[in-house]
């Protein structure tokens, strides 16, 4: 066969890839999307992402977030960014906010087959994008209007581009002895850029890829690998792309971006448990350091049930690409069981990680007749599943959304110059809901300043609980009117009972 004809069959098999990837994709979208309209936000986190979003869009202001008209500085703008743009596509709602999340998701697992490709096969990529697609806590976080997904996908990217530069001195001795001038000049930009990108989504916890990579490169014989990651200007670079919005940021916060931002949502968080995700007391503490070993049987479901033999076979026998993947998840994994606030879903970046590895040992002391016909009957059956679902669950729940049911009642008689206000229940879904309709803010109340905020001059209106609202509208005027829902404060684990009374005008 000649050079033009193998040239030739080259270019039609990267076609083909090409084709298959993007199809992918689509099927990964497609997957992700179903019941992301049909679910009400979820207090806390995802009503305020979603409104801190269309906040950017009304201020024009694409530094600095903002929460309800006040500062937010909980976390980095991209997320926010991604929303923005999903707004001016599809309008500001439920669906829009949580796109951006599906496409990252999408994304993660359509880069899988690529690195597969690299480290054991087409086969093997396409079994590690499955595994990652169907587990547990990726069907839930890819469905999220938050940052986490974003994290996760730049994490990943971050860790494909260092197994790249790696790789041929990972797997070919000779390379090992060699000044290896193998061709990654592209690599180390993309290392970087994700590891800013991955800091913009979430903060310094995108920055595990980098650990891992200096791990692995003072473990490795070959010490020129460490040529390849320009770590000077690379962090350079990284710094910079992260300081063209951390600057201005920290400018007009006078520093409290910093403060607040990395001072109690990365410190703070670290030390201490926040808003009830952990445990304070040094007992607490060390019962909960296994809490994500012992979590990722349920968040990596179905697939954690091949996780025993996995770290079995790996305790066995490895090689050098495992041991890149297997440092890349423990180092994460680590990392958060150190810290005090816990939820499980903070290890997600791992889990791109943990499907390349079940993929390259699934079942190898089993025929591939045996082997695939147990993956297809898994994959097929959680499939199936999650589908069945998005697709009945969320409909049925959304009525247990008390701000979601109160807003369909009331949207009809909602004016855009309305004020209003909460009592005793300000969680963020009514900001989110009602400021769909309405171009005020929401103003928290005790019960005894409920009378007089409604009975100011203009229109507006407050949400309350039943009975209270029952002692304190004991009379109203007859065109006052009043809708009431009952329903779950998921925030708070407990059931209320809410009216909204209107007045308006």
């Amino acid at each position: 066969m000649n050079r033009l004809s193998r040239s030739l069959i080259t270019d039609d098999r990267s076609l083909l890839r090409c084709f298959q990837w993007a199809l992918f994709f689509v099927g990964c979208v497609l997957f992700h999307v179903i019941g992301t309209w049909s679910l009400p936000l979820i207090d806390r986190d995802e009503p305020r992402f979603a409104e801190a979003s269309r906040e950017m869009i009304q201020r024009g202001d694409y530094v600095v977030p903002y929460f309800n008209n006040q500062v937010r500085l909980d976390k980095p703008p991209l997320t926010y960014w991604a929303q923005v743009t999903s707004y001016r596509i599809f309008g500001e709602n439920d669906f829009a906010a949580r796109f951006p999340s599906v496409v990252a998701a999408a994304l993660i697992a359509v880069s899988i087959p690529v690195r597969g490709l690299r480290i054991g096969g087409e086969r093997l990529g396409w079994q590690a994008a499955i595994i990652f697609t169907l587990c547990l806590q990726t069907f839930i976080h890819a469905k999220a209007a938050v940052a986490d997904m974003w994290l996760a996908l730049f994490v990943s990217i971050a860790f494909w581009s260092g197994l790249e530069l790696l790789r041929d001195g990972l797997t070919n001795a000779q390379h090992q002895k060699s000044t290896i001038n193998h061709q990654t000049p592209h690599w180390w930009l993309v290392f970087y850029i994700s590891l800013a990108l991955g800091f913009l989504a979430k903060g310094p916890i995108a920055w595990t890829p980098l650990l891992t990579v200096a791990c692995t490169i003072f473990y490795a014989p070959n010490l020129q690998l460490r040529r390849r990651f320009k770590f000077v200007r690379g962090i350079l670079l990284m710094l910079a792309i992260i300081a063209t919005w951390g600057i201005p940021a920290l400018i007009r916060t006078h520093g409290e971006f910093l403060k607040i931002g990395i001072g109690r949502h990365v410190i703070a968080r670290s030390l201490g448990a926040m808003e009830g995700h952990g445990w304070d007391s040094l007992g607490g503490y060390v019962l909960l350091l296994p809490f994500y070993f012992v979590t990722l049987f349920v968040s990596f479901f179905p697939w954690s049930i091949k996780l025993p033999s996995l770290l079995k076979r790996l305790w066995r026998k490895r090689d050098n690409i495992d041991n890149y993947l297997l440092s890349g998840a423990a180092i994460i994994f680590i990392i958060f069981s150190l810290i005090k606030t816990k939820l499980p879903h903070y290890t997600l970046p791992a889990f791109g990680l943990l499907a390349l590895l079940l993929a390259r040992h699934w079942e190898e002391d089993r025929g591939i007749a045996n082997r695939l016909s147990l993956f297809k009957t898994i994959a097929i059956a959680t499939a199936c599943g999650w589908i069945a679902i998005a697709s009945i669950i969320p409909p049925m729940v959304a009525r247990f959304f008390p701000a979601y049911q109160l807003f369909h009642q009331s949207r009809a008689v909602l004016q855009p110059n309305m004020q209003f206000a909460a009592v005793d229940f300000e969680e963020p879904s009514l900001v989110w809901y009602f400021r769909s309709h309405v171009k005020g803010f929401l103003t928290p109340l005790n019960k005894r300043r409920a009378a007089e905020f409604t009975s100011a001059p203009g229109p507006r209106f407050v949400v309350l609980p039943t009975p209270v609202a029952g002692s304190v509208f004991v009379n109203p005027p007859q065109n006052w009117q009043f809708f009431t829902t009952s329903g779950l404060n998921i925030a708070k684990g407990k059931r209320v009972d809410l009216t909204l009374v209107l007045k308006p005008e």
